[in-house]
């Protein structure tokens, strides 16, 4: 036995020793050590040792949005399936609106201004008209879904009494995403079983998200009578506001949107917590011909998947090497047809070892490349050494993919296995022997035969997405790669008497 003391940390001091992990030790830098001001706290990265700065300030929004969610869910319960029915009626009312739509799409226009002033990437934070009627889907979609929570799921018979395991509410469900508007409406797909929701927003698109609260989502809350607080914005986009939210024990899932060293830092903060997570650091989908592929095949498979950038989109191509002579060209000019359609080059990166699969010119040649800062000229190829493999391109309107050839389908399983996030995997082949090995031997949690754009909760499964999980961090307990409103739920076990 030994005795406990405990003391607030009021400040600190440059070079000041943390220690974390039981026996490692983190060093206060001179800028932390000088931000630090009584009443922040300080929190340690487990798995990197980062040390992360929270200002008293954004700890207590992100705690009172929590207080407020959870004080909504307490009362949820007492909430009728058609009055979440009702929100979501009442939510893509108000966005079908010409008048509320058209001051969102203001005052987003100003959001999108702002972003590329500073060099941003806007690709996904632009509230187009696509994106208005995806919303508006999604939302309807929900009003006739059945929920769970109330479901029965088995039974067991002991005579005279039984027990029942009952799907059930799950609790409060936080959001981190950036520049995505369209997941503040997504998102609210967690209502549908009772829970509620918060979300954390980027600057970039902060203001679109008060704008939908204020105009849409705030009024249709309450025209449905749910509880005040059960969908929350956090007002703030500071990175410390997400980091105390993911922190927040009293969380029942996490959500981070995106891909990065940003989203692989909330994921651990949460996992820190003993709260449960639903995130994909690091996106990208790998392609793998088959000795048996058909060039049409292969060719249709890259163009359909290189459409846009998003975490499902084709990043890694493995060619046999047996038909490296053949299959590289129909490549090459699948790469060309997708960077026309939308109106731009492609860039090649080609594994060490590989570069006399593509002509030699391909490495002398310079294309004007669209990068977030703007346009820049780069090489059309260039070297990457087999550790880039890990690498996801996020490219903005530029097709940018990696190019490997393999001795067989075996050495791209295991460089996938060992590089890749372990996210989406594709073959293109027509051997049905092969396709079954490849499925049992890849480690993802989506497998495909062809494009990989197919990666969708909406797109496969008719149900608007909250979230895409990879394998990167071990394989999900008790759910799949797809989080979708219906998903997030608890089971209880009840038992009846029926004499």
């Amino acid at each position: 036995m030994s005795s406990e003391s405990h003391e607030t940390l009021d400040a600190l001091r440059p070079g000041q020793e943390i220690l974390f992990g039981g026996n490692r030790v983190a060093r206060v830098s001179d800028e932390l050590a000088r931000a630090f001001q009584p009443g922040d706290q300080l929190r340690v990265v487990e798995a990197t040792g980062e040390l992360l700065h929270l200002p008293a300030h954004e700890a207590a929004v992100a705690k009172g949005a929590v207080d407020r969610a959870h004080a909504a869910f307490r009362a949820m319960g007492q909430v009728g399936d058609e009055q979440i029915s009702r929100f979501y009626e009442e939510f893509a009312s108000r966005l079908e609106s010409e008048e509320i739509w058209a001051e969102i799409a203001r005052v987003n226009a100003s959001d999108v201004e702002a972003a590329q002033a500073k060099g941003r990437s806007t690709t996904r934070l632009v509230a187009s008209d696509k994106l208005r009627r995806d919303m508006i889907d999604g939302l309807r979609g929900w009003i006739d879904m059945d929920s769970q929570r109330g479901r029965v799921i088995e039974r067991v018979e002991h005579g005279d009494w039984e027990a029942s395991l009952v799907a059930s509410e799950l609790g409060v469900v936080a959001f981190v995403f950036e520049g995505r508007p369209n997941v503040l409406a997504d998102a609210t797909g967690v209502l549908r079983g009772g829970n509620t929701v918060v979300f954390r927003i980027g600057s970039d698109a902060l203001g679109t998200a008060r704008a939908m609260m204020q105009l849409a989502l705030d009024p249709a809350l309450a025209a449905a009578g749910l509880p005040e607080g059960a969908a929350v914005l956090v007002e703030s986009a500071a990175h410390a506001a997400g980091w105390a939210l993911f922190c927040d024990p009293r969380l029942s899932l996490a959500v981070a949107r995106g891909s990065g060293r940003a989203v692989e830092t909330l994921g651990a903060l949460a996992r820190q917590s003993g709260v449960a997570v639903s995130l994909h650091g690091t996106g990208g989908a790998w392609i793998f011909a088959s000795e048996t592929a058909k060039p049409e095949a292969l060719s249709r498979a890259v163009v359909e998947s290189l459409d846009r950038k998003v975490c499902n989109t084709l990043n890694v191509l493995c060619l046999p090497r047996s038909r490296a002579a053949e299959l590289t060209p129909v490549f090459l000019d699948a790469m060309t047809r997708a960077g026309d359609a939308l109106g731009q080059p492609y860039r090649l990166h080609v594994v060490e070892g590989d570069e006399s699969a593509i002509p030699d010119a391909l490495f002398e040649q310079r294309v004007a490349v669209t990068r977030a800062e703007g346009v820049v000229e780069e090489p059309r190829a260039d070297v990457l050494a087999e550790s880039g493999l890990a690498t996801e391109w996020e490219w903005e309107q530029t097709p940018e993919v990696t190019l490997k050839i393999v001795d067989d389908l075996d050495q791209g399983i295991d460089l996938f296995n060992r590089y890749s996030p372990q996210f989406v995997a594709s073959l293109v082949g027509e051997d049905e022997d092969e396709a079954e090995r490849f499925y049992l031997r890849v480690n993802a949690p989506f497998v495909g035969d062809g494009q990989t754009r197919w990666v969708d909760g909406q797109k496969a499964l008719g149900r608007p997405e909250l979230g895409l999980s990879n394998w990167q961090h071990g394989r999900l307990f008790g759910r799949g790669g797809v989080l979708s409103g219906d998903s997030v739920f608890t089971v209880r076990t009840r038992a009846r008497r029926s004499d």
